[in-house]
């Protein structure tokens, strides 16, 4: 090697020495850096399972030695190696800090953090005691990630903090740019695959699919970059293969109209000069619709009672412990092939059932929490316009995740919680509180002599905690009564059961009491879950189900109850989610709605179905695509062409983006002057 060489190589490798020890060589910060964060990346995609041999693990292993020379640089900044030490330390905490958040958020709550995050942080917070538990579950991992940094402090006096000259400085940045230089034309391997790295970095924001792909620290900088400067995902006119205008069930098909309002979005597009809202008009106005049904007005002039039943899941529903469940889950409309999918834990479900727009990000939760988005669609507000008395019911704080804002912002009048009104008749000092108690402390309000009423419930009995009986009041109450079931499940699932069962003896009670005033068979009953119970490991939900499920999408299979005591029951077998639950509750009941303006849409129309998750997997009714992998798996005897995966991929981007463009525009507002 010639001497410009070596003295290169010293640059990179060694330049600085223990004066104690001259022939021992000290490592360089932006290698410790490097061995740091690759070690901690891999330890965190171990440990959920993500797999770590994709194409994409090379493009963060170039990102992160990119980011590691910068890094290096900004540490010895100083001509005091104390204070570089410090910068070092502090700087690497944080980072292990982060590590360790997104691991336990992930693992527990089933959602990563982003920077708007923040907005729902009292999931987390109000339940402190709960949170603490499954941290401490979870040490062995998070004392993995602090290796990195623990090694590094019982070794610093052999890491170089010395500050660079200039040469050295400006040799170190240039392989640092030269890297990212060397990133940058990395992503463009592969990069028309539906989600490559290429396609997060530009042309798609998805915090679950950025973190699999690009890593950790990368996620982040692309976060704060998004959350500074914006980002705007672009709609892509494709064809609906879900659109069909057709009877299938019936060779000479009826003729319908469409569920559509009298809306002029040609002179909405003519009049808007922002080119956003412009591109929604548009989007909008090329939608069709769905059309009417042999359903439509099935329900009209009943009453109604609609359910976000909390934790509740297809697993819960056992003859011998929850026989309300069910009965009414297997009558009335029979939904075959439902989801509830997990996205932000209970805000999203609930956001998902009231508005029938997908929970794309927690942004558009904190603005949907304000009470400030125009919802001239809401529930309360179409069904007090086909002259219905509205209620609402929470069996806990009445400001907690912001209902007491939300709700009347979708027109609820009569709002009552723990914390206003609702503890003078219920004990709200237990926890979980009793759906059981709530029902029966609230029935008389709206079930009266000639009163039409709609009334929404969010309960709260099958809340975690799961971690014995004595851990859930809930459970504690009714744990002689699952003993002597003769079921067999491991005392977490068994827990959770027995939480469950209140809601179904809320169901019962509630049945009974409209029997006994006359009104049940003029009454419907609609409950769905806010998502699976993800307090529960994953192989515990499977010990308690039916059939085999996966991490992703099977797990989140669930029951969407719709149901009148006088009805026949009706087998529907297209894909639904909570998405649907307000166009089919609109169309069934006859109001008067446009369900172009919804993401989700009537299940009961001609359209075939799709349930939209987390991270962009999706199943319609041909079958299901994992994101992750990349992968379509077909229902038996379906075939699609090559196009399909395709544009289903390209209908849910659009269908996601339009939910935020929504919220974030306050649309509505703009449509319905």
């Amino acid at each position: 090697m010639s001497n410009k060489g070596t003295k290169i190589f010293n640059n990179l490798e060694e330049y600085c020495y223990n004066k104690d020890v001259i022939s021992m060589k000290k490592i360089n910060l932006s290698l410790v850096f490097l061995v740091s964060f690759l070690f901690m990346e891999i330890v965190y995609k171990l440990l959920l399972g993500i797999n770590i041999f994709k194409l994409s693990f090379l493009n963060m292993f170039i990102f992160l030695v990119s980011l590691s020379f910068i890094l290096g640089v900004l540490c010895t900044l100083s001509n005091n190696k104390k204070v570089n030490k410090i910068v070092f330390i502090v700087l690497l905490s944080l980072i292990t800090i982060w590590f360790s958040a997104q691991y336990v958020v992930k693992s527990y709550f089933d959602f990563y953090i982003s920077l708007s995050t923040f907005v729902v942080a009292d999931q987390v917070t109000d339940f402190m005691g709960k949170a603490v538990i499954e941290t401490l579950r979870r040490i062995p991992g998070i004392i993995l990630f602090f290796v990195p940094l623990v090694v590094s402090l019982i070794f610093s006096k052999r890491i170089c903090f010395k500050q660079n000259n200039i040469k050295q400085v400006l040799v170190l940045l240039a392989i640092g740019v030269g890297f990212y230089g060397v990133y940058i034309a990395s992503l463009f391997i592969g990069k028309d695959a539906t989600y490559s790295p290429y396609v997060l970095n530009y042309k798609v924001n998805d915090i679950s699919l950025s973190m699999e792909n690009l890593g950790v620290l990368n996620t982040f900088i692309l976060d704060t970059k998004r959350a500074i400067f914006g980002f705007e995902e672009k709609l892509v006119h494709v064809d609906n293969p879900l659109s069909n205008d057709k009877d299938k069930d019936n060779d000479t098909p009826k003729v319908y109209d469409y569920n559509n309002l009298d809306i002029d979005f040609d002179s909405l597009i003519a009049n808007e000069s922002n080119s956003t809202i412009k591109s929604m008009h548009e989007y909008f106005k090329n939608d069709p619709g769905t059309l009417q049904n042999d359903y439509t007005g099935f329900f009209k002039d009943k009453n109604l009672i609609l359910f976000m039943a909390e934790s509740f899941n297809e697993v819960a529903v056992k003859k011998e412990i929850t026989p309300t469940l069910y009965k009414l889950s297997h009558s009335g409309f029979v939904f075959e092939d439902f989801y509830t999918p997990t996205i932000y834990s209970t805000i999203g479900g609930e956001f998902q059932e009231l508005t029938g727009l997908y929970a794309s990000g927690t942004d558009i939760l904190g603005r949907f929490r304000t009470g400030n988005v125009a919802f001239p669609q809401g529930v309360a507000t179409k069904f007090k316009e086909a002259g219905y008395n509205t209620y609402a019911y929470h069996n806990n704080s009445a400001s907690f995740q912001s209902r007491n804002k939300y709700l009347p912002s979708l027109g609820f009048d009569n709002f009552k919680a723990c914390n206003t009104g609702l503890e003078k008749v219920i004990n709200c000092n237990l926890w979980p509180r009793s759906d059981l108690e709530m029902i029966n402390a609230t029935v008389d309000e709206y079930a009266t002599e000639g009163n039409k009423f709609m009334v929404f419930y969010a309960s709260n009995s099958g809340h975690s905690s799961y971690d014995g009986f004595n851990s859930n009041q809930m459970a504690k109450k009714n744990k002689e009564e699952y003993l002597a079931s003769g079921l067999n499940y491991s005392e977490r699932a068994a827990t959770y059961l027995a939480a469950q069962m209140e809601l179904d003896k809320a169901l019962d009670s509630l049945i009974k009491k409209l029997d006994e005033k006359g009104i049940l068979d003029n009454t419907v009953i609609a409950l769905v879950g806010d998502h699976y119970p993800y307090d529960l490991n994953p192989s515990e939900v499977y010990e308690m189900a039916d059939y085999q499920k996966d991490d992703v999408v099977e797990i989140n299979h669930s029951k969407f109850i719709f149901w009148n005591n006088k009805m026949d029951t009706v087998n529907v077998s297209k894909v639904g989610s909570q998405l649907d639950v307000i166009p089919t509750i609109y169309n069934a009941f006859g109001i008067n709605y446009d369900s172009r303006l919804f993401i989700g849409k009537d299940i009961l129309s001609t359209e075939g179905g799709l349930a939209m998750f987390a991270n962009k997997s999706w199943v319609s009714d041909k079958g299901t695509y994992f994101s992750s992998s990349g992968k379509f798996v077909p229902k038996d005897g379906v075939e699609v062409d090559d196009t399909y995966v395709k544009t289903m991929n390209q209908i849910v981007l659009n269908k996601i983006n339009m939910s935020t463009k929504i919220i974030m525009n306050n649309y509505y507002s703009k449509v319905f002057k």
